[in-house]
């Protein structure tokens, strides 16, 4: 079954510098028929405005993927870490027991970017982030994996969580081809339009993929997708 969620039929939030679109209903936010899938609990489309942001606040017990499209993220966190994290690039924070961060778009442009939040696997442990850059080369006509929490995905960037977040980038009239392992869901979000499966998805559109065991993606015009496999 593929659950197809339109980009105009998601929640938002918004306030005088962040556009928020919400893929999954959260905290009392968002469109409450877009419940969680297992460990998934958050995917958001966030536009920020030039010079804004959060200041510093707190997490716990939560893994934390941001794909950035457009502009660049700052990152600093209380483990003394900072870092600017440009399109193409991903970033994975692992909350663990405890740390407070704040991401801020210094840049004159808008910043837009995917957040994408799971539940880890166990509770507790070292916080910690890291970054890596992913270049559309790595990813042109395939998913590649860009975090990760198996370690056979050499690579990725490492989270703990029951999950592998991918990539790909499509010319048009580019196909792709991707086999789900038996028992797998996932989430996919496109940037462009695209045939998925015989279903005409347009840009920012959603779909919740439960007992598909292959994916079929034509591009109807160059997109960028990302997909979240839950193991």
């Amino acid at each position: 079954m593929i659950e197809h969620r339109p980009f105009d039929a998601l929640g938002s939030a918004e306030s005088r510098w962040l556009t928020a679109r919400l893929h999954f209903a959260f905290a009392g936010m968002g469109n409450l028929e877009h419940r969680p899938i297992g460990p998934l609990r958050v995917w958001n489309d966030d536009e920020f405005a030039p010079g804004s942001g959060f200041p510093m606040h707190a997490h716990q017990d939560v893994e934390i993927v941001t794909y950035v499209r457009e502009g660049a993220v700052t990152h600093e966190d209380s483990l003394g870490n900072r870092g600017r994290v440009e399109a193409g690039d991903v970033q994975v924070m692992s909350a663990g027991s405890g740390i407070r961060h704040a991401e801020f778009n210094a840049e004159p442009v808008p910043l837009r970017l995917f957040q994408i939040w799971l539940d880890p696997r166990e509770p507790g442990g070292m916080p910690r982030w890291a970054s890596r850059r992913f270049p559309a080369s790595e990813r042109g006509g395939h998913f590649a994996v860009l975090a990760s929490g198996d370690p056979a995905d050499e690579g990725a960037l490492p989270i703990n969580a029951a999950a592998r977040v991918m990539g790909a980038t499509l010319n048009t009239g580019e196909w792709l081809g991707h086999e789900l392992a038996s028992g797998h869901r996932g989430y996919l979000v496109t940037t462009g339009p695209v045939c998925l499966n015989g279903l005409e998805l347009s840009a920012r559109d959603g779909v919740a993929i439960h007992e598909v065991g292959r994916l079929n993606v034509l591009a109807r015009s160059d997109a960028e997708l990302v997909l979240v496999e839950l193991l």
